[in-house]
């Protein structure tokens, strides 16, 4: 049965716990200080706790923190008619379950209690079921066949040294598995390099990547090696490399044949060993073809591809990786593991998850810091993740729109009509240039910028497109 402890030297706050919870039919007891209630742990134990602050004796926040010592899986609910922002840090830092400030809405406070009672009838096992020992833990999770044919792929390359490219949204593990490429390649005793080539500045990323000789220019003060240097007999994981300014991608091309470079202001060629794992979001066939990107050295990257599928595709694994994520989060914080409700995982499973797998981490880590008990309900979940239907409704045009369109080139292929491909590529082109030149009220530039496409490309095609 359901015992509730009710802890406050108000006798008036006492008799309104005491006629609410009768009317709930919930067992209770209730105490004036705190050692009376710590006496009765002698005879039984609560299901939860509401507990006032400032009592005679020790204070509230003193018992809780006795309690949690003891009894951790205990709710203690801590109420105070003098609330500050320390006291409801303090609180929550020695584990309450929730902060109630006096005076409160009885009916709202009932609600809380029996969200806490929920938490105290959970059983041990699915209470710890992050404690676990990780020691087994997969370098990636995923089950989905999606995320299947990546680990075969990884696998498949555990006896090569072959030059790889992964594509993939952002936020979707492409580091991942690059850093799973190299642990399982014989190369794992030798170095793991990784460097975004879009975040660091044009002028920098040379020096960033060969080195350069003391002198050489001006701050160069000592000699310093290169990402290639540092990765020798390893692997070097390039991020985001249709990034790459045209000039470096020659310099990387040379190095990627011959196996050699020069420091920036160096006289001798250095060799080096070096397997090289590429990745984007970005589609670098289209920057070929707009010569945005090298097509010899697309070539020479291109020998293996993988393609990582965004969280949106893989819904199975969701349940799986939150979990990870909130079991990390509460090692980071020291804190209790917190679980997903049926209602939270299935809401997941509707979302789109434009952040992929890095915005699904950083939602965990926020439910980890923010929800008060062990259980994540609807109700804790961040606002711009449940008073904006755009996610799951973007989710919903998508599907709308492409089966639109597959019926719409089916019923073309079933009038015998040919070159349905260049048909449907001119019409999809010239609704999108028309649309953004319509935006941009006829500005080129703003219009590629909004595309995505080089100023040369967007003029070629409105030639070739016949656009007014």
């Amino acid at each position: 049965m359901n015992n509730i402890w009710i802890l406050d030297d108000d006798k008036s706050i006492r008799w309104v716990f005491e006629k609410a919870l009768e009317k709930e039919n919930l067992s209770y007891k209730t105490f004036s200080n705190a050692n009376e209630a710590i006496n009765q742990f002698n005879h039984e134990k609560p299901s939860v706790i509401v507990s006032d602050i400032r009592m005679p004796g020790e204070s509230g926040l003193i018992f809780l923190s006795k309690v949690k010592d003891k009894f951790p899986e205990i709710p203690i609910i801590i109420m105070t008619a003098y609330s500050d922002l320390d006291t409801a840090v303090s609180a929550f830092h020695k584990g309450a379950f929730e902060y109630i400030a006096k005076p409160f809405d009885i009916d709202k406070t009932l609600d809380v209690i029996k969200q806490a009672i929920s938490e105290s009838s959970l059983s041990q096992t699915e209470a710890n079921e992050g404690d676990a020992d990780n020691e087994d833990t997969p370098d990636i999770i995923g089950k989905s066949p999606s995320m299947q044919n990546v680990f075969r792929a990884i696998g498949k390359l555990s006896q090569s040294n072959a030059t790889v490219l992964i594509n993939g949204e952002s936020g979707s593990g492409k580091e991942l598995v690059a850093q799973a490429i190299h642990k399982n390649s014989q190369r794992n005793q030798h170095p793991f390099i990784a460097i975004n080539t879009a975040a660091i500045p044009k002028d920098l990323l040379e020096a960033e990547l060969f080195g350069y000789e003391k002198g050489s220019f001006t701050g160069a003060n000592q000699q310093r090696k290169g990402r290639f240097e540092q990765a020798d007999g390893g692997t070097l994981f390039l991020d985001e490399i249709g990034d790459m300014p045209l000039e470096l991608q020659t310099r990387l091309l040379r190095v990627l044949g011959e196996g050699k470079f020069y420091r920036i202001g160096g006289q001798e060629s250095i060799s080096v060993d070096v397997r090289v794992i590429t990745a984007t979001h970005q589609n670098l066939e289209q920057l070929v073809k707009e010569h945005e990107f090298r097509e010899d050295l697309y070539h020479r990257l291109n020998v293996i591809k993988i393609i990582v599928p965004p969280l949106r595709e893989r819904r199975d694994d969701i349940e799986a990786l939150a979990h990870f994520f909130l079991q990390n989060s509460s090692k980071a914080l020291k804190t209790d593991v917190k679980i997903l409700s049926p209602d939270v995982k299935a809401y997941f499973n509707t979302l789109y998850w434009k952040g992929n797998v890095r915005q699904l981490e950083n939602v965990c880590h926020w439910l980890t810091v923010m929800t008060a008990g062990s259980t994540i309900n609807i109700s804790d979940l961040p606002s711009d993740l449940t008073e904006s239907s755009d996610q799951t409704l973007s989710a919903q045009n998508e599907t709308d729109w492409i089966s639109g369109l597959q019926d719409e080139i089916n019923n073309k292929m079933l009038q015998g009509n040919i070159e349905v491909y260049d048909t449907f590529i001119h019409l999809t082109e010239k609704a999108l240039i028309e649309s953004a030149l319509d935006f941009s009220k006829n500005k080129k530039i703003e219009a590629a910028k909004i595309l995505g496409i080089g100023r040369n490309t967007i003029t070629r095609k409105i030639k070739e497109l016949n656009i007014k």
